[in-house]
């Protein structure tokens, strides 16, 4: 009976939860409930407070949600909390152009009504969505949430993670999540690196009341600076993603509202009558972030920890909420097996998913970016008669609508309207 207790996972039992995630902005309280879904314990550590996090004007950003990731926030209780504030997105055209000029008549359009499963996409307000998705976790049996506190080390030995909070309490599990973001402390401490660079641009953000309905249309206008979406919310309303040259960001958001308003006017045209402000004006510096690797020993990234992108497609929180479906997907599937949920060789599974994709969808966005935000007159001929051929074309035309929706490559089941 003198036999050492050889398997590390009998020797320590003494677990917290099975999971931990580090960050509760969307990403985070997202895979907490798919998470609790699929019966994990959920710990969900955020160093923001709760209320902050919660507040109406925290945030000045709306989300382009693709029909998939709708699917996923259904299929966790979330969608049925924020479906009176969305706005179906029913189709989006694509034009290239000079402000003040008007666009191109070279154009792209897409329409919902090409495919069989419905809007593209909705677009909520973050307000909404964070509040919504903070709420369900809060109601949610088997999600813990430890606001206010920064996780400030992590440590590994062969059964699970241990991670110690900046008041000392520690926090033990057998696998820890970062949705901390592109700066992911999480990913440091893990020891994976990061390939990053900054574009010499700003996002200038707000809403936008208008005179006219938006009837649902989504509208990306390329111009030499970078582009402007013009995004439908609920109402007479519509969410502006513009992009700038830094210099000339800073110089527009220093101006008072008026003098605002008089440089977006030429760029945002009057096909919606008459505009004025609908809240407060943001700012968000531009660049790409882009995980070496999406796991490591007891550590997995999802969301902007594993990667940061350009906002030109509109789908960065899109692929951050794939990422949580096929991380709780493998996580599931590895606990009905009875495997250790943060072995190497489930979260190399979920790498294998997802890696992929993720630096695929990076770098298209990076050359759009490229592509669109420069006044060559040859490659804008050449975008130009692109977007035009694409445009005439009803099977690839059909291809770009399905890929907006989500609708293409190996979807994990929340994704496609099935339980966990």
């Amino acid at each position: 009976m003198d036999n050492p207790c050889l398997p590390p996972h009998i020797c320590h039992m003494d677990f917290d939860a099975d999971i931990a995630i580090v960050g509760g902005g969307l990403n985070g309280p997202a895979l907490a409930l798919a998470m609790a879904t699929a019966g994990q314990k959920v710990i969900l550590i955020d160093a923001l407070g709760v209320t902050v996090r919660k507040d109406a004007g925290f945030d000045g950003r709306s989300y382009a949600l693709a029909l998939t990731s709708t699917r996923l926030l259904e299929g966790i209780g979330v969608w049925e909390r924020i479906a009176e504030h969305a706005q179906p997105m029913l189709e989006i055209k694509v034009t290239d152009g000079r402000a003040g000029e008007g666009p191109s008549p070279m154009f792209m359009h897409f329409d919902h009504a090409e495919i069989e499963e419905g809007p593209m996409g909705q677009m909520v307000e973050d307000r909404h969505l964070r509040r919504a998705l903070l709420e369900a976790a809060k109601d949610t049996d088997g999600i813990t949430q430890i606001n206010g506190r920064r996780v400030v080390a992590q440590d590994i030995d062969p059964a699970g993670i241990t991670l110690t909070l900046d008041d000392g309490q520690t926090v033990r599990t057998r696998l820890a999540v970062g949705a901390d973001g592109r700066g992911t402390g999480t990913g440091a401490r893990a020891g994976i690196k990061r390939v990053e660079w900054r574009y010499a641009q700003t996002a200038l953000v707000c809403a936008i009341q208008h005179e006219e309905p938006h009837n649902g249309i989504a509208h990306q206008f390329f111009m030499p600076p970078g582009p402007l979406a013009i995004l439908p919310l609920t109402g007479n309303r519509s969410s502006i993603v513009w992009s700038e040259s830094e210099r000339n960001a800073a110089r527009i958001h220093a101006l008072d509202d008026a003098g605002y308003l008089e440089v977006l006017r030429p760029r945002f045209g009057d096909f919606l009558g008459e505009i004025s402000l609908a809240g407060a004006r943001y700012t968000y510096p531009l660049g790409l972030s882009l995980a070496h690797q999406m796991v490591a020993a007891r550590v997995a990234l999802v969301g902007d920890a594993a990667h940061g992108m350009h906002p030109i497609a509109g789908q960065g929180l899109n692929a951050g909420l794939r990422d949580v479906a096929a991380l709780a997907e493998v996580v599931a599937d590895a606990a009905r097996r009875g495997e250790d949920i943060g072995s190497e060789a489930a979260l190399t599974r979920y790498q294998e998913w997802r890696r992929f994709d993720n630096a695929s969808l990076a770098l298209a966005t990076d050359s759009f970016n490229r592509l669109f935000s420069n006044d060559n007159p040859l490659v804008r001929m050449a975008r130009d008669v692109g977007m035009a051929a694409i445009n005439a074309l009803p099977g690839l035309r059909r291809g770009f609508i399905r890929e907006a929706a989500g609708l293409t490559g190996d979807l994990p089941r929340l994704m496609r309207g099935k339980p966990i």
